[in-house]
């Protein structure tokens, strides 16, 4: 009965309120590991991420949370600061802590697991393992045709860290991107954020590299709404107005893009709703016990405009 079980309810009202209070009195607590041995699960998923940060890795977590425990599990969570030695460890120390599954979170699982496994935004596709990604061409195309739709021929891209998984194909999409819309993007306006940081260093000093090329430009795409904030920063200092001399747009739209000065233009994941669907697979992979086959579970985007973008200048900026 004070584990929930249906049949607790053919157990008279006023039994029911006397152990209930035998229970209060002695403090019992059920034993979650022994109804889990019994049921063959242990209600708990491994959950492996890059790092915890602002932004996209926190918002996934947060969706993660919810779908999980609304299905009654719990998580333990491992960071992996894209070290390819603790990917693998984590695995393993998951397995030793008899979690049920395993999601993973922008990291590349070179080899399969041996554990029920969910990945959101992975690059490498393994069978039986479901995939949660967003549809990046759809991302770049909002992103590049606002831009052009303003008027803005030279657009300058910040790209992710080599290290992140998104990197490459979001690069590939913005190409794609920018030859739809007629815009050629000039290899001395591509930069990369550089280091292992999460913050907005990254993105304020890939801007300063661009500035010290001093090559003209009236727009900036960047990789993630962190990049872009720092972003912001650098051009300002370099005496430049946002949006009036040059636009800016970012990708995530993390919980402070909408209140930075100006409010940023941004292309929304829907993260929260990504880690959702993660945390249901999940669920289902383990209650179902029949692996899926390899497939992607693909999401869209939204284009999310603010006051960091509006028309070029006139003469162009830098």
């Amino acid at each position: 009965m004070l584990t929930g079980a249906p049949a607790a309810t053919s157990i008279p009202k006023a039994t029911q309120d006397r152990i209930f209070a035998a229970a209060k009195r002695l403090n019992y607590r059920p034993n979650v590991l022994a109804r889990s041995l019994r049921r063959g699960w242990s209600m708990t998923i491994g959950v492996l991420v890059p790092e915890v940060s602002e932004g996209y890795t926190t918002l996934v977590l947060s969706g993660i949370e919810q779908g999980l425990v609304r299905d009654g599990y719990c998580y333990f969570l491992l960071s992996h600061h894209h070290h390819e030695e603790m990917i693998a460890r984590a695995q393993t120390m998951f397995a030793e802590r008899s979690v049920d599954g395993l999601i993973a979170v922008d990291t590349p699982l070179h080899h399969a697991p041996q554990l029920p496994a969910i990945t959101v935004s992975c690059p490498v596709m393994h069978e039986g393992i479901t995939n949660v990604v967003l549809n990046e061409k759809r991302a770049a195309e909002l992103a590049i045709d606002h831009l052009a739709g303003l008027g803005h021929k030279r657009v300058a891209v910040i790209k992710g860290q080599a290290f992140s998984s998104g990197t490459e194909s979001r690069w590939q999409a913005i190409r794609h991107a920018a030859e739809r819309a007629h815009l050629v993007l000039e290899p001395k306006l591509v930069v990369q954020l550089e280091g292992d940081q999460v913050g907005h260093e990254p993105g304020y000093f890939a801007t300063q590299r661009l500035l010290a090329s001093n090559a003209r430009f009236t727009a900036l795409f960047a990789f993630n709404d962190i990049a872009a904030i720092g972003a912001v920063r650098a051009l300002r200092e370099a005496g430049l107005r946002v949006p009036q001399d040059v636009s800016v747009v970012g990708f995530d739209d993390v919980q402070s893009a909408a209140f930075q000065n100006p409010g940023l233009t941004t292309v929304r994941q829907p993260l929260r709703t990504m880690g959702i669907l993660a945390a249901e697979a999940m669920v289902r992979r383990i209650k179902e016990q029949v692996p899926d086959p390899a497939r992607q579970i693909l999401v869209d985007p939204e284009l999310i405009v603010r006051e960091s973008t509006c028309p070029p200048p006139l003469r162009g900026s830098r």
